[in-house]
């Protein structure tokens, strides 16, 4: 898009033209349209691909008929992440150093009195002054510019928060470690914490967290985000006069796109992980931001689980945990793990469809599915993994959605695998 397309883009007319066509195939919408010089269609046809996209990522923003960028919607944080991020921050003046397509910005904006929004990208600062105004959200200031160039220009102590997502694209590759982004904030660390007493950075959800404190002094808590189960975020927290030698907080946070409920897990410290000597009546799987946040001990502690064995995050209890932050399934039954034998195990269970799930066994997720000619199931699942003294298991379980009244067993639930 070009400065002159976002122009023509906002006027009336075609702002109508868009909304009549909203739900048509952007390349039929281009191909109809074809020809007419009097329309930026190329740009129209773009508008309505990132429309019907931001129709799932944005569900409420996107009511207002926003304009995009692809590239600056793709990277844009979700509605959802966006407004738990607000409920981290409070204060009189922020900054958001990566403003992007303004998004973050946006939910800022409910819970400060100013908001400063950097982009050295004039196309997007016109794209994202268009957005507020569509939004009737007046209280930002649009900065185009070099962001850590700003920063440094600006008096100490001049905000409560800043706010950084650093581009992560390096030559067209995506990258992960905190030194490759850009602004690199490892080296703007001592510039971020005269500028403002707390720091938010949004870091990639495959970085590795252990070691993070080492590259950050002031890091005070680090916190996995993650919804409807996917891991959307890791949001490291930086305070002035963080002790460089006290260890920082990890939190997992869940949410789901469809629900204001939070599940979080803190850690305090690390947690022995038990192992149970069986898999017992329901399995657990953690969410995922558990996980990547290493804190299913934590959460294995608190909720009276064990788990299944001591390389996986598989737990198992003899009762049903309400309200757990992950998956629940009832089990049905646990077998040793024997090639030749286990197609008659799926058929005396009447198996033909099931998910597959597999951590720390032999075969992959699709070498078993072709072996076994295995459709997707949404409630029945086969877990692939070891037992406590690690040999080679397979557990037939059923998925518990929330009401859901458990059926009673068919099957034994424990077989002990022969030696």
């Amino acid at each position: 898009m070009t400065i002159e397309e976002l122009q023509t883009l906002q006027k009336p007319d075609i702002q109508s033209l868009l909304a009549q066509h909203h739900s048509d195939d952007p390349a039929v919408f281009a191909m109809q349209f074809h020809g007419r010089k009097d329309l930026p269609v190329r740009a129209m046809a773009e508008q309505l691909a990132c429309r019907q996209k931001a129709v799932k990522k944005l569900p409420k923003l996107s009511k207002h008929n926003l304009i995009y960028t692809p590239l600056a919607l793709e990277q844009a944080s979700g509605e959802r992440t966006a407004a738990y991020k607000a409920t981290l921050m409070s204060g009189k003046r922020m900054i958001d150093l990566s403003g992007g397509l303004g998004i973050d910005t946006m939910f800022f904006a409910r819970v400060f009195q100013e908001v400063v929004y950097s982009e050295r990208d004039p196309l997007l600062c016109a794209v994202v002054a268009h957005n507020l105004q569509r939004c009737g959200i007046e209280n930002v200031r649009i900065e185009n510019a070099e962001s850590i160039a700003l920063l440094d220009s600006l008096p100490d102590d001049f905000f409560d928060w800043i706010y950084v997502d650093p581009a992560r694209r390096e030559e067209g590759w995506r990258s992960i470690g905190l030194e490759a982004a850009s602004p690199d904030v490892v080296a703007s660390h001592d510039l971020f914490l005269r500028k403002a007493l707390r720091v938010c950075i949004k870091a990639s959800p495959a970085l590795e967290i252990s070691g993070l404190k080492k590259l950050l002094a002031s890091l005070q808590e680090i916190v996995v985000v993650s919804v409807d189960r996917e891991c959307k975020e890791i949001l490291l927290l930086l305070e002035r006069g963080c002790p460089a030698d006290k260890p920082a907080t990890i939190r997992a946070v869940c949410l789901s796109s469809g629900s204001r409920e939070i599940s979080e897990v803190i850690g305090d410290g690390e947690v022995e992980r038990v192992v149970a000597p069986a898999v017992k009546e329901y399995l657990y799987e953690p969410d995922p931001a558990i996980i990547k946040a290493k804190l299913s001990s934590r959460l294995a502690a608190d909720s009276g689980l064990e788990f299944v064995n001591q390389s996986v995050d598989y737990l198992t209890a003899e009762r049903k945990v309400e309200h757990f932050a992950g998956r629940t399934f009832r089990v049905v039954e646990c077998v040793a793990w024997k090639p030749k034998s286990f197609r008659a195990f799926l058929e005396r269970h009447e198996l033909v469809g099931a998910s597959i799930q597999r951590r720390d066994f032999p075969l992959s997720t699709e070498e078993l599915r072709k072996k076994y000619r295995l459709v997707e199931s949404e409630r029945k699942f086969l877990f692939f993994t070891r037992d406590a003294a690690g040999r080679p298991v397979s557990i037939f379980a059923t998925r518990l959605f929330p009401g859901d009244e458990a059926a009673p067993f068919v099957q034994s639930r424990n077989v002990i695998p022969e030696r």
